[in-house]
Parts: C-alpha cells; sequence; structure tokens
C-alpha cells in the first residue's frame, strides 16, 4: 500500500460549488449581497434559530457575540482552557478577563460542575467550548447562567452539524435537537474555516434567537454604521452609532457557505461513519483511548481526538513524529490557553486546570473528514498500530 501522506483534516469542495462561486464572480455584486442575505436565511433555518449573521472569521464572530452580550472593560468571562486561542482572545479585544476551568477528562469539554465556584460579581457570560464537536451539557450550564443573571455563548466553532438530547439524560424519547438551535444558549458561534463542517474559505457567524443581539452583531459587523434609519430628505444618509469593525462576508464565500450547507448532513454522516470505524478499530487497545460519545450527544466529530494511557503519555512527541513519517496527519489540540506566554505574562499560572494539562499531554487528533476514503481510513488504522507497536516495542 502506498505511503501517501493523510492529512488530520480538509476541505470537500466539489464542482457545483466552484460552479456557484464562479456565478457570483460574473455577477454585478461580489460583496455582501443578497447571496449573504441568503446564506443567513438557510444558515438560521438548518440550525433552528431565528436570526444568522454571518462574519470574515470565526474569530471576528466570537468578538461580535461578546461586544452584543455587553461584555467590557472591568467584565469577566468563564470559558474552557482546552480551545484555540481565540475563545479568550475575543474576549480580551473588549479589555475582559478570561477565567477557565478545568475540562470532563474524556470529552474535553467544561466542566460544568465546577463552573459556579468560578463566578464572581464581575462574571458577564459563560462561553462553553464544544471540543471536538461534542456538545456540552447545556441544560445544566444554562439553568445555571440564568440563577446567576449570565449570557450563555456557545463556542460551536467545531460543532456545526451537532445535536443533543433536548432534555438531556431525561429524555426517554431519543429526540435530538441542533446545536444552535439556541434553546441553552443565548448565543451559537460557528466557524467555516477549511478544517470545519462546512467551509467558505474563511467566515464564520454567530446564531441567536433575540433580536437584540441579532441587531447588535449587525451593527458590529459594519463599522458601527445603521443604514436603515429614517432619511426623510437625505436618501444617501448613514450614522456610525457605535465602534464597530468591517467582518463582512463577501458574497462568493456566502455562494461557496450556501452549496455546503445543502451538504452538511451528509458530510457530518461521513464523519461519524469515519469515527464509528475507527473506534470499533481501536476499541479495547493497550495504547490510547478512543474518544467517548455521551448518550446526551450527537458529535459533530470535527475531530477524532484519542488520549493515550499512562504507559504512553511521556512519548508523545515520539509517536507523533513516527506517524508523521508514516504519512499520517496527525495534531495536538490544545495548548492550554493560559500556558501561551501571553497569558502568562498577565499572571495566569500552571496548575490552574489540572485535567485540562493532563489532557493536553495525552492528545493526539487524527485524520478525520468527509473526503477520506474507506481505504484511506483502514491505512489510518494500520500504520498507528504499527507505529504504535514500535513504540512498544
Amino acid at each position: 500500500m502506498s505511503l501517501d501522506y493523510i492529512t488530520y483534516g480538509k476541505q470537500t469542495i466539489d464542482e457545483d460549488d466552484i460552479a456557484e462561486v464562479v456565478k457570483v464572480l460574473r455577477s454585478d455584486f461580489i460583496t455582501r449581497g443578497r447571496k449573504t442575505e441568503a446564506f443567513e436565511e438557510n444558515l438560521a433555518a438548518s440550525v433552528g434559530a431565528s436570526y444568522a449573521v454571518v462574519f470574515n472569521s470565526g474569530t471576528s464572530a466570537l468578538h461580535s457575540a461578546y461586544f452584543a452580550a455587553g461584555l467590557e472593560r472591568g467584565d469577566e468571562f468563564i470559558t474552557s482552557p482546552t480551545t484555540f486561542a481565540a475563545t479568550a482572545n475575543a474576549g480580551v479585544y473588549l479589555s475582559a478577563k478570561p477565567v477557565f476551568t478545568d475540562i470532563e477528562y474524556d470529552t474535553g469539554n467544561i466542566d460544568v460542575s465546577k463552573v459556579e465556584a468560578m463566578i464572581t460579581g464581575k462574571t458577564k457570560l459563560i462561553v462553553p467550548v464544544l471540543f471536538a464537536g461534542h456538545p456540552v451539557q447545556s441544560l445544566a450550564l444554562f439553568e445555571l447562567a440564568n440563577r446567576h443573571n449570565l449570557i450563555v455563548v456557545e463556542d460551536a466553532c467545531h460543532a456545526l452539524g451537532a445535536k443533543y438530547r433536548a432534555a438531556h439524560l431525561n429524555s426517554e424519547t431519543g429526540h435530538y435537537t441542533r446545536v444552535g438551535s439556541c434553546q441553552h444558549a443565548h448565543m451559537s458561534v460557528f466557524s467555516f474555516h477549511p478544517v470545519k463542517a462546512i467551509t467558505t474559505g474563511e467566515g464564520g457567524a454567530v446564531v441567536t434567537n433575540d433580536k437584540v443581539f441579532y441587531d447588535k452583531l449587525r451593527l458590529f459587523r459594519q463599522h458601527g454604521i445603521n443604514k436603515d434609519m429614517p432619511k426623510d430628505n437625505e436618501p444617501w444618509l448613514y450614522q456610525m452609532q457605535s465602534v464597530g469593525y468591517n467582518y463582512i462576508m463577501t458574497d462568493f464565500q456566502a455562494a461557496l457557505g450556501l452549496s455546503q450547507l445543502s451538504k452538511l448532513d451528509r458530510f457530518i454522516e461521513r464523519r461519524r461513519q469515519i469515527a464509528k470505524t475507527y473506534t470499533y478499530a481501536f476499541s479495547d487497545n493497550l495504547y490510547f483511548y478512543p474518544p467517548v460519545e455521551k448518550d446526551y450527544a450527537y458529535s459533530a466529530y470535527h475531530l477524532y481526538s484519542i488520549r493515550l494511557k499512562d504507559k504512553y503519555k511521556g512519548k508523545r512527541a515520539e509517536l507523533f513524529n513516527r506517524l508523521k513519517k508514516a504519512g499520517v496527519g496527525v495534531a495536538v489540540h490544545y495548548v492550554p490557553v493560559y500556558q501561551h506566554p501571553f497569558y502568562k505574562a498577565r499572571g495566569y499560572e500552571d496548575n490552574l486546570c489540572p485535567v485540562a494539562e493532563d489532557f493536553y499531554q495525552r492528545e493526539i487528533s487524527l485524520p478525520i473528514y468527509p473526503a477520506l476514503s474507506d481505504e484511506q481510513v483502514r491505512s489510518v488504522i494500520e500504520r498507528v498500530y504499527t507505529v504504535m507497536a514500535g513504540i512498544a516495542a
């Protein structure tokens, strides 16, 4: 079998996606216009939310959601350290302080049982991260937030297409609700980076059921400028209402997003098939723990995240390098955010979230994306076992 390199993640772009982008490039409008509006409408309908606002990146979507929630200087927001730095950075942009809460050892998601102890009089938001596309225990977290009059902004950048059981463990119906329906969050944020469930090249979105948040998101996205005001005898007039940013998505990106969105269910089903194959092949192996899927969750499997067992925890770098050499594109998710030099320089110390630090020291992400063929999946399994056996020898 060829040792062709198998990357850990990549976009799946078909000819019909390309055709939709070309149509816009040949039209009169290539920046924000009708395709952007259509993408927002279809995205909101897809997840079951009232409103969607799209942006030029997942990071700008997070920044905008925090702004819409009223986060400002002197405020604190609670989030997970097991995430890309943007989750915390977007609050720092607004001069707020991230407060990191430890995670569940198996899902990598924020440990809801530890959140309440982190709440202070300065807390404004709770920002759960749906690590690898696995939903958090959102009902319990939302009830906690409501008791303390806090806003929940889901960082669901990994989780478009994921679902959670409507009443979690209390449900006997098997009914699932899509992440982004905002039944247990005030806003949910998605990313359309190429390795995510669908792509617009770069892009992101915030969905919500709250009209006030929706209006603030739209304002913030375009320089804080309101063009929908009564103009009387000045039809050209627009006014800047607040400081905003140029976070708009182009129409040709939105055209790609619309085309990709129509394939979302198929993409997620393929990811889940790959994950099922991996988990069956790797069950009860001697080297690592496969990812779990809790009974309240329908994971989008943005990542297939394995955790090395104690005996091999100290050999991760060797394993990582050997897998790369064997043609398996692997990655590690994530360095706990507070261990980055920027945050260390601001007083965050090691051992703040011991479970997250231990998770990071064990974690490796294996290839998973819709275009991965069955042959490639089998090859990944074979190569992983061959490399692990070599390390164990």
